[in-house]
């Protein structure tokens, strides 16, 4: 059973136990943490502790975590757009309201139960964990558009690496409401999971914080309405792959994406331009194959909800800006 430690940051003094706990490494929520520190897995200064005690600066947070016991995965008929594969790794576009793979809440019906009826389960990476096979990236529930997927141990990790160096260049097309005035952007905020609601991400500097960036380049821009602020359609550029990033680093600027019911405000109904889930989409990838060394570039188009949101400001627009 992993055993880990943590000591209490100045950032971090006045937070109740469980609620940190929940943040660390290992821990999947904040039930599991008060789960561990009920079971006296995780003590305080060598102590048990209760869950609402209060840390200071200098504490020392120990405890013990089982590792989840992998779910079984069954072979599931899931349409796939598949857009290339070889004997290594497949290049997908995923549909809106696909799961990229088993969860809480989400034990079928996903990405990887497709992919197990496509290939079987023997024949896909299981770098990412036995739970999810064939697994390189993420893309969220209802975003849409380009994916790596591998079939090897040997080009997940090549993939992998190519991530971590920022040699495969994945973008994006979002829809975000407001006038962005500046051609082009760099949003460098560190992401942490948020405490109050644990599925929106947070800007935050503290403990659990991951390093995030991306940039946005400007292609159009719409005037307002009579129940909107404009719009404007923009490219955006990953450099780092954190949950939600995109959608929490355009929100941090005040420009959320259209249709998103998670970040941003959903006062204006009518702004959402019929949506009920984000306005992005995965529309470029490029990268090297790792067993062949070839250049491979993919685009794919616009998905047919987002083709008709935009439709209807097209009347509104302000002109191309490239």
């Amino acid at each position: 059973m992993p055993r880990y430690e943590h000591v209490v940051s100045v950032d971090e003094q006045g937070m109740r136990l469980d609620a940190l706990l929940a943040t660390l490494e290992g821990v999947v929520s904040r039930s599991a943490a008060v789960k561990l520190i009920e079971q006296g897995l995780a003590t305080l200064n060598g102590e048990a502790t209760t869950k609402k005690r209060i840390v200071v600066a200098g504490d020392t947070l120990a405890y013990l975590v089982s590792p989840e016991r992998p779910r079984e995965l069954v072979a599931e008929p899931i349409f796939l757009d598949i857009r290339h594969e070889d004997e290594g790794l497949i290049v997908l576009s995923k549909q809106a309201g696909l799961v990229c793979h088993p969860s809480q809440g989400h034990e079928s019906g996903t990405l990887v139960n497709a992919l197990i009826a496509h290939c079987g389960y023997e024949n896909l990476a299981q770098l990412q964990g036995e739970d999810r096979p064939g697994i390189v990236h993420r893309l969220d529930k209802d975003t849409t558009g380009l994916m790596l997927v591998a079939k090897r141990d040997d080009v997940g990790a090549a993939l992998q690496d190519a991530i971590r160096l920022k040699a495969i260049d994945r973008r994006y097309l979002a829809l975000v409401h407001g006038y962005i005035a500046p051609n082009t952007g760099l949003i460098d905020a560190p992401l942490a999971r948020g405490q109050a609601d644990r599925q929106r991400m947070v800007i935050a500097n503290g403990a659990g914080s991951r390093s995030s960036v991306t940039t946005f380049t400007v292609l159009e821009r719409f005037a307002a309405g009579r129940f909107d602020d404009g719009y404007t359609l923009i490219e955006c550029k990953l450099f780092t792959g954190r949950t939600h990033q995109i959608r929490a680093h355009l929100d941090y600027i005040g420009h959320a994406c259209v249709g998103d019911t998670l970040y941003g405000s959903q006062t204006r109904p009518k702004a959402q331009l019929g949506l009920t889930r984000q306005f992005l989409h995965s529309y470029r990838l490029e990268f090297t194959h790792p067993l062949t060394g070839q250049t491979l570039n993919f685009s794919d188009p616009l998905p047919e909800d987002l083709q008709a949101a935009l439709a209807q400001i097209t009347p509104s627009s302000m002109g191309h800006t490239l």
